[in-house]
């Protein structure tokens, strides 16, 4: 902390030192009575505009500068420090007013009549909430008892939506996926929460529901202290972490990992001759060696462990290694092909694992961020919410679950299978316990949200305006609005959702007891 506090010190010195050299150096110009040369002036302006754009960039690496890049500690603020302070405190002013205004868009409703409603779905109407602080914190028995819990590892694919998998729907493009559902719990009705990759995280990671402001994983209350299973598990003694083929600054994931239970991140730098570097990083089959090699270590130190495994090959521009795969598409460089080269990465890993010694240990989860294909006229492209997702690994059996599932269930299940009793603030179904309850899904697309239940019954809130009542169509892909308004039961269930997590993340009352 000393070597930090040292070069804040230096920083501050050399602007001030700088200012005091500028301020002399334009003491001819301040003495001039009459304004100089247009000309002159508007050849300074591409000087000006790159000097602007340098300070707000404040990187010539591959992406922008964000505290992620600095995240050299679990205090937000002092990772915010290194960048461009006028640019950071402008830019948390904005995302700050967007987020008072996003809490007030689809309607008001007070703190106990939305826990009201939460706290009502089958799964918790029995559950004992007790906390002031935390006012969703409960406790969660394991349907499964273990004389020791398994270890955790969660898969997230790409932009892996239904639409790339041929039994729900899509192009026949994730053969090696698909041969192993008779392995495992297998997904029918799985949604994503939203569609960008840090939805998937907060949905899958923390059990977090989707709010029409930014994603936690940005927002700035949230980078220590908020709920995350890495959290929960390192308190439980698990040896934590995230591994990923890009930078892991990007979309601010480094931060709230590190602030939020993840002992250790990987990233880009960490490969040391990797089989292909792309625009996103190295490729899905350099990850996956990392991970199993990582998986081995920890195996034989016989610490349990989580580890998070984010997938980047299927991203544009889709770059891959030549000669993986037959091509579904003669281009090379396309989705479909993008995808079937990660459905390879990944079932080469799936039987690595099972001839490794961690497998009878381990509980795996296969999962989508969120669908690549999210555009259309439609109000919310409900279509392009479903994603596929699988657990297996350990002991598991294959099952199909057909009930309507959201990403946020995903957490409290795992938990349940892996044999792990505890306290956190996640109201998603485990589905382990509640198999056969109703089920919801939950989506927010740009500034529209959509509650939709077992039935495909659809409620879509709208910012300042009257929310509308749909049906979808699993079979034609698509949502038929009706005149009549939705039922007034279905409009405070989506309205309580919608409304509950930001109040959550404005109050920091999504967490932990110390």
């Amino acid at each position: 902390m000393g070597g930090l506090s040292s070069t804040v010190v230096l920083g501050i010195l050399l602007c001030v030192s700088l200012t005091i050299l500028f301020a002399w150096l334009m003491r001819p110009w301040s003495r001039e009575a009459q304004p100089g040369s247009y000309g002159k002036a508007m050849l300074a302006w591409p000087i000006v505009v790159l000097a602007v754009f340098m300070s707000v960039r404040s990187t010539t690496g591959h992406r922008p500068a964000n505290p992620a890049m600095f995240a050299l500690t679990s205090d937000a603020l002092v990772n915010s420090l290194i960048l461009n302070s006028t640019w950071s405190v402008a830019f948390a002013i904005y995302n700050l007013k967007h987020e008072v205004d996003a809490s007030d868009s689809y309607g008001q409703m007070e703190m106990s009549q939305i826990l009201g409603e939460v706290r009502s779905s089958p799964w918790l109407s029995s559950t004992e909430f007790s906390s002031q602080k935390f006012p969703t914190l409960h406790h969660q028995t394991p349907v499964q008892k273990r004389p020791r819990p398994l270890n955790l590892v969660i898969v997230l694919e790409e932009s892996l939506g239904a639409t790339f998998v041929e039994s729900l729907g899509g192009t026949p493009v994730t053969p090696r996926l698909e041969a192993l559902k008779e392995s495992g719990w297998w997904f029918e009705n799985l949604y994503a929460t939203g569609t960008r990759s840090v939805r998937g995280i907060e949905a899958v990671v923390s059990g977090f529901l989707p709010s029409p402001a930014r994603s936690v994983v940005k927002l700035s209350l949230s980078q220590t202290g908020f709920f995350t299973l890495g959290d929960l598990l390192e308190r439980k003694g698990y040896d934590t972490g995230f591994i990923y083929g890009g930078e892991a600054h990007f979309d601010n994931m480094r931060s709230f990992f590190t602030g939020n239970g993840f002992d250790e991140i990987v990233d880009q730098k960490d490969y040391a001759n990797p089989a292909f570097t792309g625009s996103w990083g190295v490729s899905d089959e350099d990850l996956f060696a990392k991970a199993h090699e990582d998986l081995q270590r920890l195996h034989a130190a016989g610490k349990p462990f989580f580890r998070l495994v984010f997938s980047s090959s299927n991203h544009t521009p889709f770059e891959y290694p030549d000669n993986r795969i037959e091509r579904y598409d003669e281009e090379k460089n396309t989705v479909n092909n993008a995808v079937k080269y990660a459905d390879h990465a990944l079932g080469d890993f799936i039987d690595t694992a099972r001839n490794s010694d961690y497998w009878k240990d381990t509980l795996f989860l296969i999962v989508a961020d969120h669908d690549a294909r999210v555009w259309g006229d439609e109000l919310v492209p409900i279509k392009n919410f479903q994603i596929p997702g699988l657990i297996l690994g350990a002991d598991i059996e294959g099952r199909q679950i057909d009930t309507l599932t959201s990403q946020i269930d995903l957490a409290p299940t795992l938990l349940s299978i892996m044999g792990i009793a505890s306290e956190h603030p996640m109201i998603g179904r485990d589905l382990a316990r509640f198999p056969n309850e109703p089920g919801r899904a939950i989506m927010q697309f740009n500034d529209y949200y959509a509650w939709m239940d077992n039935e495909f019954n659809v409620t879509v809130l709208r910012p300042d305006q009257e929310p509308l009542a749909g049906i979808y169509s699993p079979e034609a892909g698509s949502t038929q609005y009706l005149t009549d308004e939705p039922q007034e039961m279905a409009i405070r269930k989506a309205l309580a959702h919608a409304l509950l997590p930001l109040k959550l993340y404005q109050e920091q009352a999504y967490g932990l007891p110390d």
